[in-house]
């Protein structure tokens, strides 16, 4: 089987991604990874599952749905293939809630500033 090849690394930013994940059931954790590494390997992420987050200086989101619940983790690229994951969340509104948009920003400037 030929491996597939990488195209952007991924990186955590301290443990919020982990610590979200690790809060997930194996069925979405294995939608997670799968997800994550299509953003790893492909040159055109469909935007179901990758995409800009308007009214932000950079920041995007990781989309995951299984079966009716719906989970987001925020990111962003630094250095051009380098995509940095932040804090995730299960949404349960159509609107991403400004509090973990808010956050994400704050990680976001946090990890440039250190």
């Amino acid at each position: 089987m030929e491996r597939e090849k990488i195209i952007r690394e991924i990186f955590y930013y301290k443990n919020y991604y982990l610590d979200f994940f690790d809060s997930l059931n194996l069925e979405t954790k294995k939608k997670m990874n799968w997800t994550i590494k299509l953003i790893a390997t492909l040159e055109m992420v469909p935007e179901k599952y990758f995409k800009h987050i308007n009214s932000t200086k950079g920041l995007f989101e990781i989309r995951v749905e299984v079966n009716s619940n719906t989970f987001r983790v925020f990111c962003f690229f630094d250095k051009g293939r380098l995509i940095i994951l932040l804090n995730g969340f299960q949404k349960k509104t159509q609107k991403t809630p400004l509090k973990e948009i808010q956050l994400a920003e704050r990680l976001m400037k946090e990890y440039f500033d250190e």
